[in-house]
């Protein structure tokens, strides 16, 4: 049986991650919606805030992959399995198809069309270099963290300290990864969970984490940085 400290440590962090992660991320997008046109260093506030969180979250999955004995490194996908060949087969060809989505969405933006599934997270979308640098920033930590902490660490404590399925603790783990956008609205979060969805089989068929962490930083980068907003909208924010 667990420690107390590892079973308090995982409570205490599903806990956070179930409930007060999605209600304080709704919150302060919630807030950056109302101010950022009055509050030029909102955007980077939030950023910054949201980045510190991810980072302490993987920290204190770390932490408790460090006190229990049953778990190590290999338990929560922090190794590589697979050939390298096969690995970086995978990226070229994920690579390929985010650049053709790309292009898709700037010919969109360019003729004034909304972007698929923007509307979700609009006010995240950077306005001036500055704000892109925080929020390429953010896109890499939640690919990191967020893999460490919702695919890697929950899976794990899944099937090891609460003697889940697989299956089980894989669908658990993305209830919860889900439930951390709730800020995006169910929209956003339907489009959360196929992400998520996908993300998990990849862990579980490669029972590695560094593909999940290329694929989701390079997911969010792209809708976050390389996305660019329909001509409408930036005439708007002029000035």
């Amino acid at each position: 049986m667990p420690p107390p400290l590892t079973l308090v440590l995982a409570v205490v962090l599903v806990g956070y991650l179930a409930v007060a992660s999605p209600l304080l991320g709704k919150h302060t997008y919630d807030r950056l919606a109302r101010t950022r046109d009055q509050d030029p260093m909102a955007y980077r506030r939030m950023f910054t805030l949201w980045s510190a969180e991810l980072w302490t979250l993987a920290a204190v999955a770390l932490l408790i992959v460090a006190v229990e004995p049953n778990l190590d490194a290999a338990d929560i996908g922090l190794v590589i399995t697979e050939p390298l060949d096969d690995t970086l087969g995978t990226i070229v060809g994920f690579l390929v198809a985010a650049a053709v989505g790309v292009l898709v969405f700037r010919r969109l933006a360019a003729k004034g069309k909304p972007i698929p599934g923007q509307q979700a997270f609009n006010h995240l979308l950077p306005r001036t270099t500055v704000e892109r640098w925080y929020a390429a920033g953010l896109s890499v930590t939640a690919g990191i963290t967020e893999e460490i902490v919702y695919r890697g660490l929950l899976i794990a404590v899944g099937t090891g300290a609460l003697g889940l399925s697989t299956e089980v603790a894989a669908f658990g783990a993305l209830a919860v990864f889900v439930a951390g956008h709730l800020y995006q609205g169910w929209r956003g979060m339907l489009a959360v969970t196929l992400v998520g969805f996908g993300l998990t089989l990849l862990y579980l068929r490669t029972g590695s984490l560094l593909m999940p962490i290329l694929l989701h930083a390079l997911i969010d980068l792209r809708g976050l940085v390389f996305t660019p907003q329909p001509r409408r909208e930036l005439v708007g924010h002029a000035g």
